[in-house]
Order: structure tokens, then sequence, then C-alpha cells
């Protein structure tokens, strides 16, 4: 079972919300930009500490039951 086509509602979540907040998204972008081989998790870890431990709707950066290889493969493909 899939949430909108991703693994669970926490995953689909934290994705919606890089993928369409600005500043959220240029966050990534820059993480991205600074890092070789990026990962959700060092991000999460970026994001948890920058701008709080959790999406507006209230999903944890860092919950963990986020599916972090579809967020790899998201960060990868940004920009």
């Amino acid at each position: 079972m899939t949430y909108n086509g991703w693994r669970n509602r926490e995953t689909w979540n934290v994705a919606l919300w890089i993928g369409n907040d600005e500043s959220l998204y240029r966050m990534a972008l820059d993480y991205k930009r600074r890092y070789p081989d990026p990962s959700y998790d060092g991000l999460a870890h970026l994001l948890d500490k920058h701008v709080g431990h959790a999406t507006p709707d209230g999903v944890r950066w860092l919950d963990s039951d986020i599916d972090q290889g579809a967020l790899d493969e998201m960060l990868a493909e940004l920009g």
C-alpha cells in the first residue's frame, strides 16, 4: 500500500514540503551543492536544527517511518 505514490504519509509529506516550499527547496538545493553525495539523513538533521523539528503539518523530519531511500532519490533529482 502506498500514499500518493510514496511508501507512507510521512515520506509523502516531507517530499511535498521540500518540493513545494521555496525556502525548504532552496535549503535542499544548497545542501546538495555543498555535499558531493547528499543524503536525506544529512538534510533532515539540517532542517531539524534550522527550521524546526517537523514540517508545518507536524511530520518530524527525523521520523523513523520515513523512507530515506526514496527521499535520497528525490534529493538527487532536485535542481
